[in-house]
């Protein structure tokens, strides 16, 4: 059985130890203080006798070191190292992913965890619920008051029954029956069961920041934090690009929030009403009959696809064969047919394969593009002249 130094003390990363199995890549020590990952904390990594350990884990109740191309035997005493530089980011990290959230449920008291992931890349907290930044943002002053005061991160183990359970923030169910219960504390403002690894002290973090929220589907919000010197640049980095935002909008970095969201309703009314002028336009096109076809089409400026879409979809319902082009930075373009005399997926790949693009769909409804925005007219005079060629040949 292998002792566990991660279990009592995450400071540890130099030991010795015994070999006790090889097989290939896989090590077993008789005592270890590479932690195999668990809690969303990922494992450690480092050397053992000088050799890589590329990662630690466990394999049928055994403590696993992958050490490729391993030249070790049972019964060598080795001398082993785990990466400090990396250990020590991730109980940073794993401390302040406690702290973060208590910090955030204090503003969401409903808000549980569903997910958190700790490693030296990436570090953020899945909550079941939707938060604003404004949550986000008296969250982190609460988070970094809290690491001002530097407050003792404390682990305890306790007992399923033990009636001071019910102040602990835990997943029971995650938990298998007769297992002891390891309860990490953050002073008396959080109390929360994991098998992590912490620091000792909340100033140990220096600094904790959100850079990013994102969607997790079905699993609710993904908050995602940087702590320490990486919480420090990334602080930085942001204030920066909005104090440059400021300027670029002519606003007082204080009011970049409304300025912004002016100009997104300002934006989107110019969009409707640009809209509504280009659906005008597009019902209106003049109409060329070949054999009995009518060929209706038009280039246009940068148009919301779904303007283009219906016009599409309606000129195809009444039978005729309709060319839109939409040039902004790039072009698309969409074809549509209401006759089996032309096959829009056939054209469209035919024509932009000459202009290096492409398209697909399906006979009566097409779509594609080229990036040369200054060859719009010119794909839209190919097209046109490649159906009425082809419906001329019909008798």
């Amino acid at each position: 059985m292998t002792e566990e130094i991660f279990r009592r003390d995450g400071y540890a990363f130099e030991f010795e130890s015994n070999v006790l199995s090889v097989e290939a890549d896989e090590v077993e020590l008789d005592i270890t203080a590479f932690y195999p990952g668990g809690g969303g904390q990922v494992c450690d990594t480092g050397t053992i006798r000088g050799l890589e350990v590329k990662e630690t884990y466990y394999k049928a109740g055994k403590i696993v070191h992958k050490v490729p191309g391993n030249d070790l035997r049972k019964g060598d005493v080795v001398w082993c190292s785990v990466d400090w530089d990396r250990r020590y980011d991730l109980m940073m990290g794993h401390t302040g992913e406690h702290l973060l959230f208590c910090s955030l449920r204090k503003q969401v008291p409903e808000l549980s965890v569903n997910k958190i992931f700790i490693s030296p890349e990436s570090k953020y907290v899945v909550v079941d619920g939707e938060v604003s930044w404004e949550d986000i943002r008296s969250a982190l002053v609460f988070a970094n008051q809290a690491i001002r005061d530097n407050l003792p991160v404390t682990k305890t183990i306790m007992s399923r029954d033990d009636p001071e359970l019910e102040k602990v923030r835990i997943k029971k169910e995650r938990i298998p029956e007769g297992e002891d219960i390891s309860v990490v504390s953050i002073g008396d403002i959080d109390l929360s069961a994991c098998s992590g690894l912490h620091v000792m002290e909340t100033g140990e973090l220096e600094m904790i920041f959100v850079d990013r929220k994102v969607s997790a589907g079905k699993d609710g919000t993904a908050v995602h934090f940087k702590v320490g010197n990486a919480a420090k640049d990334a602080a930085m980095l942001m204030a920066n690009a909005c104090l440059e935002a400021s300027d670029a909008i002519e606003s007082k970095p204080e009011d970049l929030v409304r300025a912004v969201s002016n100009l997104k309703n300002g934006s989107e009314t110019l969009r409707k009403t640009a809209g509504r002028f280009v659906r005008k336009r597009i019902m209106d096109l003049p109409t060329q009959t070949v054999n009995g076809v009518d060929v209706v089409g038009g280039v246009f400026p940068a148009v919301d696809r779904n303007v283009f879409a219906d016009a599409a979809e309606m000129y195809k319902s009444s039978g005729k064969v309709c060319i839109l082009v939409s040039a902004g930075d790039s072009v698309s373009i969409i074809l549509s047919s209401g006759t089996e005399r032309i096959d829009c997926r056939d054209v469209l790949s035919k024509v932009l394969a000459d202009f290096g693009g492409r398209g697909g769909g399906k006979p009566d409804f097409a779509q594609g593009g080229i990036a040369d925005a200054d060859a719009a007219d010119e794909a839209f005079f190919r097209l046109r002249e490649e159906i009425v060629q082809r419906l001329q040949l019909i008798k």
